[in-house]
């Protein structure tokens, strides 16, 4: 929101729309006038997108890795000891 109001010259309620919007999949909604306020929306957006990736991949890790141990077969299973 920050960014919205101070380099884009967006009000509070507008920056606050325009970060909830953004953060929420639709994309920015008011007119960025001015190289500052394109520049801060793109690199925003690319912030949230790769954060929501990250934290994706951290949630998703765990349940990937469980999956994997689940369908792996025992490499020792196949072996005769005699």
């Amino acid at each position: 929101m920050g960014g919205y109001h101070w380099i884009a010259g967006f009000t509070w309620v507008d920056s606050f729309l325009n970060a909830c919007m953004l953060l929420g999949g639709m994309g920015p909604v008011g007119d960025l006038r001015g190289n500052g306020g394109k520049i801060f929306a793109g690199l925003f957006a690319l912030y949230a997108g790769l954060v929501f990736l990250a934290v994706g991949a951290l949630l998703l890790a765990p349940v990937f890795h469980r999956v994997l141990h689940r369908f792996h077969a025992d490499a020792t299973a196949g072996e005769s000891n005699g």
